[in-house]
Protein backbone atom coordinates (compact mmCIF):
# COMPACT_ATOMS: atom_id res chain seq x y z
CA UNK A 1 0.00 0.00 0.00
CA UNK A 2 0.85 3.45 -0.52
CA UNK A 3 2.78 5.15 2.61
CA UNK A 4 0.32 7.48 4.09
CA UNK A 5 0.96 10.67 5.66
CA UNK A 6 1.58 10.76 9.33
CA UNK A 7 -1.10 11.71 11.50
CA UNK A 8 -1.78 12.53 15.13
CA UNK A 9 -5.09 10.58 16.91
CA UNK A 10 -5.92 11.25 20.61
CA UNK A 11 -7.73 9.53 23.10
CA UNK A 12 -9.30 11.43 25.57
CA UNK A 13 -12.16 10.64 28.82
CA UNK A 14 -12.19 10.29 31.98
CA UNK A 15 -11.29 7.75 34.47
CA UNK A 16 -11.80 4.06 33.43
CA UNK A 17 -13.32 4.68 30.00
CA UNK A 18 -11.30 2.20 28.49
CA UNK A 19 -8.69 4.15 26.76
CA UNK A 20 -5.85 2.01 26.88
CA UNK A 21 -7.76 -0.83 25.81
CA UNK A 22 -9.02 0.88 22.83
CA UNK A 23 -5.81 2.35 21.99
CA UNK A 24 -3.90 -0.84 21.62
CA UNK A 25 -6.86 -2.36 19.47
CA UNK A 26 -6.97 0.31 17.21
CA UNK A 27 -2.86 0.27 17.23
CA UNK A 28 -3.33 -3.90 16.18
CA UNK A 29 -5.96 -3.13 13.15
CA UNK A 30 -3.82 -0.50 11.67
CA UNK A 31 -0.65 -2.38 11.51
CA UNK A 32 -2.40 -5.44 9.88
CA UNK A 33 -3.53 -2.69 7.35
CA UNK A 34 0.64 -2.55 6.75
CA UNK A 35 0.93 1.48 8.47
CA UNK A 36 3.28 2.00 10.61
CA UNK A 37 1.47 2.44 14.60
CA UNK A 38 3.68 4.37 17.47
CA UNK A 39 1.45 4.22 20.66
CA UNK A 40 2.27 6.69 23.29
CA UNK A 41 0.65 8.51 26.59
CA UNK A 42 0.67 11.44 28.52
CA UNK A 43 1.67 12.24 31.16
CA UNK A 44 4.86 10.79 29.58
CA UNK A 45 6.19 9.09 26.50
CA UNK A 46 9.25 10.68 26.07
CA UNK A 47 12.46 10.47 29.56
CA UNK A 48 11.68 13.73 30.43
CA UNK A 49 7.93 13.36 30.75
CA UNK A 50 7.64 10.05 32.11
CA UNK A 51 9.83 11.84 34.89
CA UNK A 52 7.02 14.16 35.21
CA UNK A 53 4.53 11.62 34.88
CA UNK A 54 5.74 10.38 37.92
CA UNK A 55 5.79 13.34 40.40
CA UNK A 56 2.42 14.47 38.66
CA UNK A 57 0.40 10.87 39.13
CA UNK A 58 1.70 10.14 43.02
CA UNK A 59 0.23 13.78 44.27
CA UNK A 60 4.15 14.65 44.52
CA UNK A 61 2.90 18.09 43.05
CA UNK A 62 -0.31 18.72 44.27
CA UNK A 63 0.48 20.69 47.64
CA UNK A 64 1.96 23.31 45.07
CA UNK A 65 -1.28 23.89 43.37
CA UNK A 66 -3.50 23.68 40.31
CA UNK A 67 -1.20 26.35 38.67
CA UNK A 68 2.14 24.47 39.03
CA UNK A 69 0.72 20.91 38.46
CA UNK A 70 -0.76 22.51 34.69
CA UNK A 71 2.65 24.10 33.87
CA UNK A 72 4.55 20.45 34.71
CA UNK A 73 1.85 18.77 32.13
CA UNK A 74 2.57 21.77 29.84
CA UNK A 75 6.21 21.19 30.06
CA UNK A 76 6.12 17.22 29.72
CA UNK A 77 3.31 17.35 26.94
CA UNK A 78 6.26 20.02 25.17
CA UNK A 79 9.18 17.44 25.74
CA UNK A 80 6.98 14.36 24.33
CA UNK A 81 5.64 16.42 21.09
CA UNK A 82 9.15 17.54 20.25
CA UNK A 83 10.83 14.50 21.08
CA UNK A 84 8.59 11.68 20.42
CA UNK A 85 5.51 12.85 18.33
CA UNK A 86 6.66 15.39 15.78
CA UNK A 87 9.55 13.66 14.82
CA UNK A 88 6.96 10.52 14.14
CA UNK A 89 4.29 12.10 12.51
CA UNK A 90 6.92 13.76 10.38
CA UNK A 91 8.50 10.14 9.05
CA UNK A 92 4.61 9.04 8.33
CA UNK A 93 3.72 7.23 11.40
CA UNK A 94 0.22 6.98 12.88
CA UNK A 95 0.92 8.47 16.13
CA UNK A 96 -1.72 7.16 18.75
CA UNK A 97 -1.75 9.34 22.46
CA UNK A 98 -3.32 8.23 25.45
CA UNK A 99 -4.55 11.70 26.81
CA UNK A 100 -3.48 14.82 25.30
CA UNK A 101 -4.04 18.64 25.58
CA UNK A 102 -7.61 18.40 25.82
CA UNK A 103 -6.87 16.58 29.13
CA UNK A 104 -5.21 19.67 30.54
CA UNK A 105 -8.31 21.56 29.29
CA UNK A 106 -10.63 19.84 31.23
CA UNK A 107 -8.51 18.59 34.41
CA UNK A 108 -6.83 22.14 34.91
CA UNK A 109 -9.18 24.38 32.94
CA UNK A 110 -12.19 23.04 33.99
CA UNK A 111 -12.20 21.32 36.97
CA UNK A 112 -9.01 23.03 38.27
CA UNK A 113 -10.69 26.42 38.11
CA UNK A 114 -7.93 27.74 35.90
CA UNK A 115 -8.19 30.95 34.15
CA UNK A 116 -8.77 30.39 30.29
CA UNK A 117 -6.43 32.85 28.88
CA UNK A 118 -3.58 30.77 31.21
CA UNK A 119 -4.72 27.41 29.95
CA UNK A 120 -4.46 28.38 26.03
CA UNK A 121 -1.24 29.76 26.18
CA UNK A 122 0.05 26.72 28.29
CA UNK A 123 -0.98 24.80 25.07
CA UNK A 124 0.23 26.55 22.35
CA UNK A 125 3.18 26.79 23.77
CA UNK A 126 3.17 23.10 24.40
CA UNK A 127 1.80 21.55 21.65
CA UNK A 128 3.57 24.23 18.99
CA UNK A 129 1.12 23.65 16.03
CA UNK A 130 0.96 19.92 16.86
CA UNK A 131 -3.03 19.93 16.92
CA UNK A 132 -4.30 16.23 16.85
CA UNK A 133 -6.04 15.38 13.32
CA UNK A 134 -8.60 13.63 15.19
CA UNK A 135 -9.89 13.50 19.01
CA UNK A 136 -11.60 10.55 20.34
CA UNK A 137 -13.65 10.77 23.33
CA UNK A 138 -14.51 7.97 25.19
CA UNK A 139 -17.81 8.63 26.72
CA UNK A 140 -18.96 6.75 30.18
CA UNK A 141 -21.22 7.80 33.11
CA UNK A 142 -18.72 8.56 35.97
CA UNK A 143 -20.09 6.07 38.46
CA UNK A 144 -19.40 3.68 35.90
CA UNK A 145 -15.67 4.65 35.11
CA UNK A 146 -14.66 4.76 38.43
CA UNK A 147 -15.95 1.54 38.97
CA UNK A 148 -14.24 -0.04 36.32
CA UNK A 149 -10.98 1.86 37.63
CA UNK A 150 -12.01 0.39 41.33
CA UNK A 151 -11.61 -3.19 39.63
CA UNK A 152 -8.24 -2.28 38.47
CA UNK A 153 -7.13 -1.49 41.65
CA UNK A 154 -8.25 -4.89 43.00
CA UNK A 155 -5.59 -6.10 40.03
CA UNK A 156 -2.50 -4.52 41.67
CA UNK A 157 -3.07 -1.04 40.18
CA UNK A 158 -3.00 1.66 43.14
CA UNK A 159 -5.61 5.09 42.33
CA UNK A 160 -3.35 7.85 41.17
CA UNK A 161 -3.68 11.84 41.87
CA UNK A 162 -7.09 12.16 39.99
CA UNK A 163 -8.58 8.67 40.26
CA UNK A 164 -9.22 9.53 44.28
CA UNK A 165 -11.31 12.71 43.55
CA UNK A 166 -14.85 13.30 43.85
CA UNK A 167 -17.39 11.70 42.36
CA UNK A 168 -18.91 14.99 41.48
CA UNK A 169 -15.62 16.49 39.95
CA UNK A 170 -15.39 13.09 37.74
CA UNK A 171 -19.07 13.88 36.48
CA UNK A 172 -18.13 17.69 36.01
CA UNK A 173 -14.76 16.45 33.81
CA UNK A 174 -17.01 14.27 31.84
CA UNK A 175 -19.66 17.07 30.86
CA UNK A 176 -16.61 19.15 29.82
CA UNK A 177 -15.43 16.36 27.55
CA UNK A 178 -18.60 16.12 26.01
CA UNK A 179 -18.79 19.94 25.41
CA UNK A 180 -15.91 19.95 23.54
CA UNK A 181 -17.16 17.03 21.18
CA UNK A 182 -19.97 19.70 20.68
CA UNK A 183 -17.93 22.93 20.08
CA UNK A 184 -14.89 21.11 17.89
CA UNK A 185 -16.97 18.43 15.74
CA UNK A 186 -14.61 18.37 13.04
CA UNK A 187 -11.70 17.29 15.38
CA UNK A 188 -13.74 15.23 18.33
CA UNK A 189 -15.93 12.39 18.38
CA UNK A 190 -17.59 10.89 20.55
CA UNK A 191 -17.47 7.51 21.08
CA UNK A 192 -20.07 5.18 23.77
CA UNK A 193 -18.02 3.68 25.70
CA UNK A 194 -20.58 1.39 27.42
CA UNK A 195 -21.00 -0.72 24.70
CA UNK A 196 -19.27 -4.15 24.35
CA UNK A 197 -15.66 -3.65 23.63
CA UNK A 198 -16.00 -4.85 19.75
CA UNK A 199 -19.07 -2.56 19.59
CA UNK A 200 -16.39 0.55 20.84
CA UNK A 201 -13.65 -1.04 18.47
CA UNK A 202 -15.97 -0.85 15.64
CA UNK A 203 -17.25 2.91 16.40
CA UNK A 204 -13.50 4.01 16.71
CA UNK A 205 -12.18 2.56 13.39
CA UNK A 206 -15.17 4.19 11.74
CA UNK A 207 -13.97 7.20 13.09
CA UNK A 208 -10.55 6.43 12.46
CA UNK A 209 -10.78 5.49 8.69
CA UNK A 210 -11.92 9.19 6.84
CA UNK A 211 -8.98 10.63 8.94
CA UNK A 212 -6.62 8.04 7.20
CA UNK A 213 -8.16 7.76 4.01
CA UNK A 214 -7.58 11.78 3.49
CA UNK A 215 -4.02 11.43 4.48
CA UNK A 216 -3.34 9.03 1.59
CA UNK A 217 -5.15 10.81 -1.39
CA UNK A 218 -3.28 13.57 -0.19
CA UNK A 219 -6.49 15.60 -1.48
CA UNK A 220 -7.95 17.20 1.93
CA UNK A 221 -6.43 17.53 4.95
CA UNK A 222 -3.16 18.66 6.84
CA UNK A 223 -1.29 16.61 8.37
CA UNK A 224 -0.82 17.19 11.97
CA UNK A 225 2.67 18.86 11.82
CA UNK A 226 1.98 21.38 9.59
CA UNK A 227 -1.78 22.49 11.39
CA UNK A 228 -1.02 25.91 13.91
CA UNK A 229 -2.66 26.48 16.79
Amino acid sequence: MTKSSGRLITFEGGEGVGKSTQIHRLADVLRRRGHDVLVTREPGGSLGAEAVRHVLLSGAAEEFGVRMEAMLFAAARSDHVEEVIRPAVGEGTIVLCDRFMDSSRVYQGVTGNLEPQFIRNLERIAINGMVPDLTLVLDLPADAGLRRAREREGKGAAPDRFEKEELSTHEKRREAFIELTQKEPDRCKLIDAGRSPDAVALAILAAVEPVLETGESGETGAPARDRKA
